[in-house]
């Protein structure tokens, strides 16, 4: 019986490993870039990661470079690389230092609409009343958690409550960053791809992303902090755990639910990852989350399942 579970729901149940998966990886990712710094563990899980997808295009395609790429491929996901990887996760993992992965991980459920809205824009794309919706509610539920009130103030004859961000401006601004450098990738990276497989389209995303950072790495000198985040046995471990976790079983589980399932189905069910990484926030890093952050993180999710179905 429990097999036959398995193999009806396999893209529902890969969708939920996925977010699982995800969770682990910010979590590693965020520990990691407070030890070192958000530069070296961008380059290392970026290689680590290349390794790891190389090896998975070898064994399924026999193959270990995208060596059938197309140029339309190579230009525009080499782009979505720069966006994607370069651009937006230097300011994610950034924001990881500043807010933490939780707060984190919440505004970068901003991705999916930012997307819609860019492909409306570009592509022509139509955004329906229910992706509205979504949206609405995904805005709601993150106001609820870097919003607050302060208490009752006297303002010359009259009281006022002013409205302040319960979290940095700066690591806020750089998450948002973070979605909007996701949401430009995943957009380059559909009109990239053009029925090219979804694995080796990664990999060229990847290399792109390497080569980025090894740039920032050049212009700056900074590869003494290379070396001593290599040195560094604990952070290595976590780089570690969050490139296997991340972007070789997170994109194999991904593509193994949306081969299952739908897309919306299973975009639905891999963003949970806010709700979910808010108790291993408080066990590793202990964290105090309030319940107005909980009802907040629960409505975006909310908005996101709403965006897809």
């Amino acid at each position: 019986m429990l097999s036959n579970f398995i193999s009806s729901y396999a893209g529902e149940l890969s969708a939920l490993l996925t977010a699982v998966f995800w969770t682990i990886t910010a979590i590693a990712f965020e520990s990691a870039t407070k030890k070192v710094g958000s530069l070296p563990v961008n380059l290392i899980r970026l290689v680590l990661a290349f390794v790891l997808l190389s090896l998975y295009s070898f064994v399924v395609r026999g193959q270990v470079l995208p060596f059938d790429a197309g140029k339309h491929q190579w230009i525009w996901l080499s782009l979505s690389g720069l966006v994607g990887f370069v651009l937006g996760d230097l300011f994610l993992f950034r924001a990881y230092v500043l807010i933490g992965a939780r707060i984190s991980m919440l505004i970068m459920s901003l991705a999916p609409p930012i997307a819609a809205a860019i492909g409306w824009v570009t592509m022509g794309e139509t955004l329906s009343a229910k992706q509205g919706v979504g949206m609405l509610l995904i805005f709601m539920g993150i106001a609820m958690v870097i919003l607050q009130r302060d208490s009752d103030k006297e303002v010359g004859s009259k009281k006022s409550r002013r409205v302040r961000f319960s979290y940095p401006i700066l690591g806020l601004l750089l998450a948002f960053g973070g979605a909007v450098g996701q949401a430009g990738g995943l957009v380059l990276s559909k009109y990239g791809m053009d029925g090219y497989d979804v694995v080796s389209s990664v990999q060229i995303r990847v290399i792109t992303g390497i080569s980025g950072f090894l740039l920032f790495f050049l212009i700056s000198n900074r590869w003494k902090d290379l070396i001593l985040a290599i040195k560094n046995t604990n952070a290595a471990k976590r780089i570690a755990v969050g490139s296997f976790f991340g972007p070789f079983l997170g994109v194999s589980f991904s593509l193994l639910s949306v081969k299952y399932t739908s897309t919306g189905v299973a975009s639905a069910l891999m963003s949970i990852v806010p709700v979910l990484i808010i108790a291993p926030s408080v066990i590793v890093f202990h964290e105090k989350v309030t319940v107005k952050e909980i009802i907040g993180a629960v409505i975006t999710v909310g908005g996101v399942i709403t965006f897809f179905i």
